[in-house]
Protein backbone atom coordinates (compact mmCIF):
# COMPACT_ATOMS: atom_id res chain seq x y z
CA UNK A 1 0.00 0.00 0.00
CA UNK A 2 3.24 2.57 -0.35
CA UNK A 3 1.94 4.35 -3.19
CA UNK A 4 -1.08 5.16 -1.17
CA UNK A 5 0.05 5.37 1.95
CA UNK A 6 0.57 9.27 1.78
CA UNK A 7 3.59 8.51 4.40
CA UNK A 8 5.46 11.50 2.94
CA UNK A 9 2.78 14.28 4.53
CA UNK A 10 1.87 16.06 7.33
CA UNK A 11 -1.75 15.63 7.10
CA UNK A 12 -2.81 12.83 5.44
CA UNK A 13 -7.07 12.34 3.56
CA UNK A 14 -8.65 9.04 3.00
CA UNK A 15 -12.44 7.72 3.08
CA UNK A 16 -14.12 5.57 5.82
CA UNK A 17 -13.10 2.04 6.79
CA UNK A 18 -10.02 1.48 4.44
CA UNK A 19 -8.67 4.56 5.72
CA UNK A 20 -8.46 3.15 9.22
CA UNK A 21 -7.37 -0.40 8.00
CA UNK A 22 -4.20 1.06 5.45
CA UNK A 23 -2.99 4.29 7.10
CA UNK A 24 -3.81 4.46 11.06
CA UNK A 25 -0.94 2.45 11.57
CA UNK A 26 1.64 5.24 10.41
CA UNK A 27 -0.67 8.16 11.57
CA UNK A 28 0.04 10.19 14.97
CA UNK A 29 -3.54 11.68 15.01
CA UNK A 30 -6.60 10.21 14.01
CA UNK A 31 -9.80 12.55 13.07
CA UNK A 32 -13.36 10.86 12.19
CA UNK A 33 -15.53 12.86 10.86
CA UNK A 34 -19.22 11.93 10.23
CA UNK A 35 -21.12 15.14 10.13
CA UNK A 36 -24.87 14.07 10.10
CA UNK A 37 -24.82 13.10 12.11
CA UNK A 38 -22.23 11.13 14.96
CA UNK A 39 -19.42 13.80 14.56
CA UNK A 40 -21.82 16.59 15.40
CA UNK A 41 -23.72 14.71 18.69
CA UNK A 42 -20.26 13.67 20.07
CA UNK A 43 -19.80 17.97 19.71
CA UNK A 44 -22.94 18.60 21.16
CA UNK A 45 -22.90 16.68 24.11
CA UNK A 46 -19.82 17.21 24.89
CA UNK A 47 -19.84 20.99 25.64
CA UNK A 48 -22.73 20.26 27.58
CA UNK A 49 -20.62 18.61 29.44
CA UNK A 50 -21.62 15.09 28.27
CA UNK A 51 -19.56 12.14 28.23
CA UNK A 52 -20.40 9.79 24.46
CA UNK A 53 -19.17 6.25 24.00
CA UNK A 54 -19.32 5.18 20.82
CA UNK A 55 -20.69 1.74 19.65
CA UNK A 56 -21.18 0.38 16.72
CA UNK A 57 -24.20 -1.95 16.83
CA UNK A 58 -27.72 -1.34 16.63
CA UNK A 59 -28.73 -4.16 18.94
CA UNK A 60 -29.32 -5.69 22.06
CA UNK A 61 -25.62 -5.66 23.01
CA UNK A 62 -25.51 -1.52 23.10
CA UNK A 63 -27.90 -1.93 26.12
CA UNK A 64 -25.16 -3.97 27.86
CA UNK A 65 -22.51 -2.22 27.01
CA UNK A 66 -24.06 0.94 28.00
CA UNK A 67 -25.43 -1.23 32.00
CA UNK A 68 -21.52 -1.77 31.76
CA UNK A 69 -20.51 1.75 31.79
CA UNK A 70 -22.84 2.89 34.17
CA UNK A 71 -24.36 4.60 31.02
CA UNK A 72 -27.58 5.24 29.33
CA UNK A 73 -28.14 4.34 25.85
CA UNK A 74 -29.39 6.31 22.92
CA UNK A 75 -32.52 5.11 21.18
CA UNK A 76 -31.82 2.86 17.86
CA UNK A 77 -33.90 5.11 15.45
CA UNK A 78 -33.57 9.15 14.98
CA UNK A 79 -37.31 10.72 16.19
CA UNK A 80 -39.04 13.87 16.30
CA UNK A 81 -40.54 13.78 19.52
CA UNK A 82 -40.12 11.46 23.16
CA UNK A 83 -37.58 11.25 25.89
CA UNK A 84 -34.16 9.71 25.95
CA UNK A 85 -31.37 10.80 23.08
CA UNK A 86 -30.88 9.56 19.74
CA UNK A 87 -28.90 9.86 16.86
CA UNK A 88 -30.34 13.41 16.04
CA UNK A 89 -28.03 16.45 17.50
CA UNK A 90 -31.26 18.41 18.65
CA UNK A 91 -32.16 15.65 20.64
CA UNK A 92 -29.13 16.22 22.58
CA UNK A 93 -29.34 20.05 23.03
CA UNK A 94 -30.72 19.67 26.26
CA UNK A 95 -28.64 17.13 27.72
CA UNK A 96 -27.30 17.50 31.43
CA UNK A 97 -23.40 17.80 32.34
CA UNK A 98 -22.28 14.16 33.58
CA UNK A 99 -24.62 12.37 31.42
CA UNK A 100 -23.22 9.26 30.14
CA UNK A 101 -24.36 8.01 26.47
CA UNK A 102 -23.87 5.75 24.90
CA UNK A 103 -24.47 6.37 20.99
CA UNK A 104 -24.64 3.34 18.37
CA UNK A 105 -23.29 4.47 15.09
CA UNK A 106 -22.63 2.43 12.05
CA UNK A 107 -20.16 5.06 10.41
CA UNK A 108 -18.78 7.15 12.98
CA UNK A 109 -18.42 4.61 15.97
CA UNK A 110 -18.07 1.69 14.10
CA UNK A 111 -14.73 3.39 12.76
CA UNK A 112 -13.61 4.24 16.33
CA UNK A 113 -13.93 1.41 17.35
CA UNK A 114 -11.67 0.17 14.28
CA UNK A 115 -8.92 2.86 15.12
CA UNK A 116 -8.88 1.86 18.97
CA UNK A 117 -7.02 -1.23 17.73
CA UNK A 118 -3.89 1.69 17.05
CA UNK A 119 -1.59 3.97 19.14
CA UNK A 120 -3.12 7.11 17.43
CA UNK A 121 -4.92 9.67 19.64
CA UNK A 122 -8.21 9.52 18.28
CA UNK A 123 -10.90 12.23 18.01
CA UNK A 124 -14.04 12.98 16.15
CA UNK A 125 -15.18 16.48 14.11
CA UNK A 126 -17.59 18.14 12.26
CA UNK A 127 -18.12 21.64 11.36
CA UNK A 128 -18.94 23.15 14.80
CA UNK A 129 -15.49 22.77 16.36
CA UNK A 130 -13.53 22.46 13.13
CA UNK A 131 -10.77 25.49 14.77
CA UNK A 132 -11.02 23.71 18.08
CA UNK A 133 -9.65 20.43 16.59
CA UNK A 134 -6.84 22.17 14.37
CA UNK A 135 -5.64 23.95 17.85
CA UNK A 136 -5.42 20.28 19.76
CA UNK A 137 -4.04 18.39 16.55
CA UNK A 138 -1.30 20.83 16.27
CA UNK A 139 1.36 18.77 18.42
CA UNK A 140 0.80 15.91 15.99
CA UNK A 141 3.32 14.96 13.41
CA UNK A 142 1.10 12.67 11.03
CA UNK A 143 -2.37 13.64 11.31
CA UNK A 144 -4.96 11.32 8.91
CA UNK A 145 -8.22 12.79 8.51
CA UNK A 146 -11.08 10.05 7.61
CA UNK A 147 -14.53 11.37 6.19
CA UNK A 148 -16.80 8.96 7.04
CA UNK A 149 -19.24 8.73 4.14
CA UNK A 150 -22.36 6.91 4.25
CA UNK A 151 -23.41 2.93 3.01
CA UNK A 152 -25.49 2.43 0.35
CA UNK A 153 -28.08 -0.22 0.29
CA UNK A 154 -25.55 -2.91 -0.57
CA UNK A 155 -23.18 -1.63 2.32
CA UNK A 156 -20.98 -0.23 -0.33
CA UNK A 157 -18.91 3.12 0.84
CA UNK A 158 -21.21 6.33 -0.06
CA UNK A 159 -18.88 9.27 -0.26
CA UNK A 160 -20.38 11.52 1.45
CA UNK A 161 -20.02 15.54 0.19
CA UNK A 162 -20.41 16.98 3.61
CA UNK A 163 -17.87 14.40 5.57
CA UNK A 164 -15.37 15.64 2.76
CA UNK A 165 -15.94 19.69 3.08
CA UNK A 166 -15.86 19.35 6.71
CA UNK A 167 -12.33 18.00 6.08
CA UNK A 168 -11.07 20.15 3.91
CA UNK A 169 -12.36 22.96 6.65
CA UNK A 170 -9.83 21.15 9.10
CA UNK A 171 -6.85 20.55 6.31
CA UNK A 172 -7.40 24.26 5.39
CA UNK A 173 -6.65 25.30 9.41
CA UNK A 174 -3.59 23.06 9.40
CA UNK A 175 -2.28 24.55 5.42
CA UNK A 176 1.26 25.57 6.64
CA UNK A 177 1.98 21.62 7.34
CA UNK A 178 2.92 19.57 4.28
CA UNK A 179 -0.56 18.22 2.74
CA UNK A 180 -0.76 15.23 0.44
CA UNK A 181 -2.85 16.24 -3.20
CA UNK A 182 -5.95 14.25 -1.17
CA UNK A 183 -5.73 16.96 1.54
CA UNK A 184 -5.71 19.45 -0.62
CA UNK A 185 -8.03 18.14 -2.62
CA UNK A 186 -10.64 18.20 0.04
CA UNK A 187 -9.33 22.01 1.19
CA UNK A 188 -10.41 23.18 -2.35
CA UNK A 189 -13.92 21.51 -1.64
CA UNK A 190 -14.47 22.99 1.15
CA UNK A 191 -12.96 26.59 -0.23
CA UNK A 192 -15.17 26.24 -3.22
CA UNK A 193 -18.95 24.60 -1.26
CA UNK A 194 -20.62 27.50 1.25
CA UNK A 195 -22.46 25.84 3.84
CA UNK A 196 -25.72 26.54 2.71
CA UNK A 197 -24.94 24.29 -1.15
CA UNK A 198 -24.13 21.80 1.24
CA UNK A 199 -27.67 22.10 2.84
CA UNK A 200 -28.13 20.60 -0.21
CA UNK A 201 -26.68 17.69 -0.41
CA UNK A 202 -27.72 14.41 -0.68
CA UNK A 203 -27.22 13.75 3.43
CA UNK A 204 -29.13 16.64 4.06
CA UNK A 205 -32.18 16.29 1.27
CA UNK A 206 -32.81 12.61 2.90
CA UNK A 207 -32.71 14.15 6.48
CA UNK A 208 -34.77 17.34 5.58
CA UNK A 209 -37.35 14.59 3.68
CA UNK A 210 -37.62 13.11 6.94
CA UNK A 211 -38.57 16.01 9.05
CA UNK A 212 -35.47 16.75 11.12
CA UNK A 213 -33.96 19.51 8.51
CA UNK A 214 -33.65 21.62 12.74
CA UNK A 215 -30.45 18.74 12.52
CA UNK A 216 -29.14 19.82 8.94
CA UNK A 217 -29.37 23.19 10.89
CA UNK A 218 -27.89 22.42 13.96
CA UNK A 219 -25.03 20.38 11.72
CA UNK A 220 -24.00 22.72 9.23
CA UNK A 221 -23.32 25.19 12.19
CA UNK A 222 -19.44 26.35 11.77
CA UNK A 223 -16.95 27.03 14.49
CA UNK A 224 -19.09 27.59 17.53
CA UNK A 225 -17.52 25.37 19.55
CA UNK A 226 -14.25 25.88 21.16
CA UNK A 227 -13.67 22.61 22.21
CA UNK A 228 -12.08 19.29 20.46
CA UNK A 229 -13.51 16.04 21.02
CA UNK A 230 -11.15 13.39 22.01
CA UNK A 231 -11.67 9.83 22.49
CA UNK A 232 -9.75 8.84 26.09
CA UNK A 233 -10.39 5.43 27.27
CA UNK A 234 -13.74 3.98 25.85
CA UNK A 235 -15.33 7.53 25.19
CA UNK A 236 -15.22 10.97 23.62
CA UNK A 237 -14.72 14.09 26.30
CA UNK A 238 -14.53 17.81 25.34
CA UNK A 239 -10.72 19.42 25.43
CA UNK A 240 -9.23 22.50 24.94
Amino acid sequence: MTDFSQAEFDVRVEWGAPAIEHLAAEADCIVIIDVMSFSTCVSVANERGGVIFPYPWKDASAQQFAAENNAVCAQFDRRFQGPGFTLSPCSLLDMTAGTRLVLPSPNGSALTFQAKAHKAAIFTACFRNLTATARVCEKYRHILIVPAGEKWPDNALRPALEDLAAAGGLVSRLSHRRLSAEARAARAVYQNLTLAELADCGSARELKRRGFASDVGLCLQEDVSDFACQLQDDSFTAIR
